[in-house]
């Protein structure tokens, strides 16, 4: 009986725990936390989850449970976005194998929590390093949101790397890296850098925005730059990567040679310098990081005292070669305005102490910013704030009146005054503003108290009648004028709004450009190289796409030329080419296209050679423009031919050739014969005859075919209409009267006008309107 009602108990428990499972398996749904129906489509789910994320977000929304419902609303995105997911979900209740398991280990811990006294089984058994509960206590404090980044790690970027992991759940790997990881973030934290977590399930946009397709990934970001770490995750590489983070002329090795010039720098960069002095041959990590974050307020040097020669500084500056120490210099080189020396300094101490020397005694102006910072708005008559301003001209060593003025702020230094001094050759429009009498202090110095009232620009003071030169009687009345002003502020009379100062030490404009030039290919290179690679995909396949149809075709074209016998100038250029004497160009198969490809035209000279390939076996289709000429008419006519036909180079059909008259002048008569209206034909040969001068004729000989058809050059037509009826060659007699005639009528011409009409003729002759001439067979040219 006992055994039957223990059987009936464990039945009840299986019962009841398959119903907790169904249960549970009901809680989570997608659609129900969206809010969006089964059919939604991928924008309405894309617009829900994006209206829940805002109202969620826990930056924004204070609600105890806001965390676990952004993380509900995240998951449910992360099922349905996906549509491999979401079937799965649909048919199965569930997203897959990952959600599933989740799914398990949440039953499990219901049942081990309500009953527990019933099992004997660890709660331990069921929990796995891989559970991002158990390491979100690590990372927690890291974590990034999207605007978190971009309002605070990106601008903090320029005074501080950041080291920033992207993980995810399910990351067997983050696991592996996570000791390191831990080490390394309790040591560089301490240094100063910037330490950041992305969840990439959480955070999707902030990863797919730092270029982070897998998990986990280690980046650098340093000056808004993102670098990605390639190597292998162990404390000494990321040490090593984020140094390489830093510019490379951060610090100055300083040395005996060297100490005097770096110390001098002050005047032309208007900064203080700061001198470490260690025993590390390398220049430490924290200092370099040090001096990135004050980059922009002082120079940073560095002092190995085991080098030989460092003994002589480490003398003059009474440093202790065995405690690291730091020197601040400001105007004076010979003596240090601050010193700080102590094992194991922290950054704080180093970053306070920096901060309380950030500027010189008497800081020069030298850009709107600094004017801002060093001479600020007035906020109460509590917090009055007065700049002692010395209006000097720019000498390349320190003159007697500055001089003077530098012993007088170092005696005289308060919290509510500032001492600063201005160039007037470089600040023109400001000191005129501050100068009552131009002329007065025409190449002198002047010395004005201010007190500024707005960032407008406006400001009161009181300029010193005479001029400033140092002595002791223009102290005493500075020194007057102060202490009258802390009992009466309205010893600053006069008003004025000053102009902005222009910038002294911003590059110009070519170098901003090539700075700016040399961050961009940088970083092209790096995203090429190392980053983003799905996203340059595209690119670099449209680059490399070009580069290979520019290389195929210019390959294509140097094979096409290489039976080239030799160029010829371009046809357009004729007076040039009259010069030169190049007349007779090479020939080779035209180009396809119908634009000119080449700046010169190819001519071949039809032989009994060149006649069966150019003529008689022409393939179909194909024409050969074949231009007639002699020897001492050769030069010209091809000029004036390659000029006419230019234009009709770009057709793969027509050819260019030329004959010889003095060759072949029976072939081409054989030829005319046929052209019934081309010449006379006489009733009896005789030696007039032969000298007809067909020089100019040009013919479009069709092989295929076995049609010409013929171009009269100009002149040959006006002979004839000039000799009219006198074209009977019967009598010697009417011949040399008529040849009289047509010669006298004419008159001298140049030779290249019987071409004058060719491209006309050329642009029928593609028309197919010109008249065409039948042969039976083509004729042996010898």
């Amino acid at each position: 009986m006992e055994v039957k009602k223990l059987s009936i108990s464990w039945q009840f428990l299986i019962v009841l725990v398959l119903i907790l499972q169904i249960l549970s398996a009901l809680d989570f749904d997608p659609y129900r936390v969206l809010g969006v129906s089964r059919t939604a489509s991928q924008a309405d789910i894309k617009k829900a989850y994006k209206k829940l994320a805002r109202e969620w977000h826990p930056d924004k929304n204070k609600d105890p449970g806001a965390e676990d419902k952004f993380i509900q609303i995240s998951k449910a995105y992360e099922i349905l976005s996906n549509e491999e997911k979401r079937s799965h979900y649909d048919h199965y209740g569930d997203a897959g194998e990952s959600q599933g398991y989740q799914k398990q280990q949440q039953q499990r811990e219901h049942r081990s929590r309500h009953f527990h006294e019933n099992f004997y089984f660890d709660e331990s058994f069921f929990q796995f390093p891989f559970n991002s509960e158990r390491r979100d206590s690590i990372d927690e404090k890291y974590l990034l949101h999207f605007s978190h980044y971009v309002n605070e790690v990106v601008p903090d970027s320029f005074k501080k790397p950041y080291l920033i992991k992207i993980t995810s759940d399910w990351c067997f790997s983050c696991i592996h890296i996570e000791p390191v990881w831990k080490e390394v973030v309790q040591e560089l934290e301490g240094l100063g850098v910037g330490i950041g977590v992305v969840h990439a399930g959480y955070e999707r946009r902030l990863a797919h925005h730092l270029g982070a397709h897998s998990t986990p990934s280690i980046l650098g970001i340093i000056n808004g730059k993102i670098s990605f770490f390639h190597n292998a995750v162990v404390s000494e590489n990321l040490r090593q990567f984020v140094e390489s983070l830093l510019p490379g002329n951060l610090v100055e090795k300083v040395t005996s040679k060297n100490y005097v010039r770096f110390l001098s720098g002050w005047q032309q960069e208007n900064k203080p310098r700061v001198l470490l002095f260690d025993q590390m041959p390398t220049i430490p990590l924290l200092y370099k990081l040090t001096a990135f974050a004050h980059k922009d307020y002082l120079s940073f040097g560095y002092v190995y005292v085991g080098l030989r020669g460092a003994e002589e500084m480490t003398r003059q500056y009474s440093v202790n070669v065995y405690t690291p120490t730091i020197l601040i210099f400001k105007e004076h080189i010979h003596k240090p305005a601050d010193v700080i020396q102590a094992r194991g300094m922290k950054r704080q101490v180093i970053d306070d102490f920096i901060t309380q020397n950030k500027y010189l005694l008497a800081a020069r102006l030298t850009s709107q910013k600094l004017f801002h910072e060093l001479c600020p708005v007035k906020r109460s008559h509590r917090q009055r704030k007065y700049c002692v301003v010395l209006l000097t001209v720019e000498a390349t060593k320190l003159s007697k009146p500055f001089e003077a003025f530098l012993s007088f702020a170092l005696a005289n230094t308060q919290d509510t005054v500032r001492f600063v001094h201005v160039y007037s050759n470089r600040q023109q429009e400001f000191a005129s503003t501050l100068l009552p009498d131009s002329d007065t202090f025409q190449g002198k110095s002047a010395v004005s108290i201010l007190e500024r009232r707005n960032t407008a620009g406006r400001v009161v003071y009181k300029t010193l009648e005479d001029p400033w030169t140092g002595s002791e009687s223009d102290k005493f009345i500075l020194l007057g004028y102060l202490d009258q002003l802390r009992k009466d502020p309205a010893l600053l009379s006069s008003e004025a709004v000053l102009p902005d100062l222009t910038d002294e030490l911003a590059p110009i404009f070519l170098l901003r450009w090539l700075y700016s030039a040399s961050d961009y290919i940088s970083d092209s290179w790096d995203s090429v190289f190392h980053n983003n690679w799905r996203e340059m995909m595209p690119l670099l396949s449209l680059v490399f796409s070009a580069l290979f149809i520019l290389f195929g075709t210019v390959i294509v074209q140097a094979f096409s030329d290489s039976n080239e016998e030799r160029e010829s100038s371009p046809p357009d250029k004729e007076e040039a080419r009259e010069k030169t004497g190049k007349t007779e160009p090479s020939f080779t198969k035209e180009p396809s296209s119908k634009i000119p490809k080449k700046g010169f035209v190819e001519v071949t000279e039809l032989t009994d050679l060149t006649y069966t390939s150019n003529l008689v076996r022409l393939r179909p289709g194909h024409m050969n423009v074949v231009l007639i000429l002699s020897n001492s008419t050769k030069t010209s006519l091809l000029q004036k031919f390659a000029l006419e036909v230019y234009s009709f180079t770009g057709s793969s059909c027509l050819h260019f050739s030329f004959l010889s008259l003095d060759k072949h002048r029976e072939w081409l008569e054989y030829l005319l014969e046929f052209a019934q209206d081309a010449a006379p034909i006489p009733n009896q040969y005789d030696k007039h005859f032969m000298e007809r001068d067909y020089t100019g004729y040009v013919l479009a000989l069709n092989g295929h075919k076995k049609y010409f058809c013929l171009f009269k050059p100009q002149k040959a037509v006006e002979e004839e209409e000039a000799m009219g009826p006198c074209s009977d060659f019967d009598s010697s007699l009417h011949l040399g009267e008529c040849r009289g005639k047509s010669s006298s009528g004419l008159g001298p011409r140049p030779i290249k006008g019987k071409l004058s009409k060719l491209s006309l003729w050329m642009e029928r002759l593609l028309e197919g309107s010109l008249q065409r001439f039948y042969i039976p067979s083509w004729p042996d040219l010898d």
